[in-house]
């Protein structure tokens, strides 16, 4: 599983024009799901995500999560993350997990943000999106599950 990681100042996901996630100070989760993914994995980096003090405290430095600015988190489904480019011109998505494997992962780890407490809004799965935001910083990060 993997994350592109995003702090936010806002962000939003539309779906033919019609916001179907959005929240304030945050962090937008782009979520990538290959086949051999697990719901431990899922669990273990949501609470990973969560947990993460990228946020600035009073001095400015970086010691603060999510949970303690009274942040939100919006995730959306992103397979595009598992694509190959290593050969030729177009990517290959063969590393990504089918629908039927990548949704009870992606409804996992949701799930396991929600646990923490945290307001949660979401994309939807398999739509065509439109994303936007303000990345706050700029703060991005990379995270792998494996």
């Amino acid at each position: 599983m993997r994350a592109i990681l995003q702090r936010v100042s806002e962000a939003r996901v539309q779906i033919d024009g019609a916001t179907v996630g959005e929240i304030g100070r945050g962090l937008l989760v782009l979520l990538g799901v290959t086949k051999s993914d697990t719901a431990e994995q899922a669990r273990w980096l949501a609470d990973k995500i969560v947990s993460l003090r990228i946020f600035n405290d009073a001095d400015g430095k970086m010691n603060l999560d999510v949970a303690e600015v009274g942040g939100a988190i919006l995730v959306v489904s992103q397979f595009t993350l598992y694509g190959d480019c290593s050969k030729g011109r177009r990517p290959s998505f063969i590393d990504a997990a089918p629908p039927e494997t990548a949704i009870p992962l992606y409804e996992e780890f949701i799930n396991a943000v929600k646990a923490h407490g945290l307001p949660t809004a979401t994309g939807r799965f398999g739509a065509m999106m439109q994303v936007s935001l303000i990345n706050d910083g700029p703060v991005t990060l990379i995270l792998d599950s494996k």
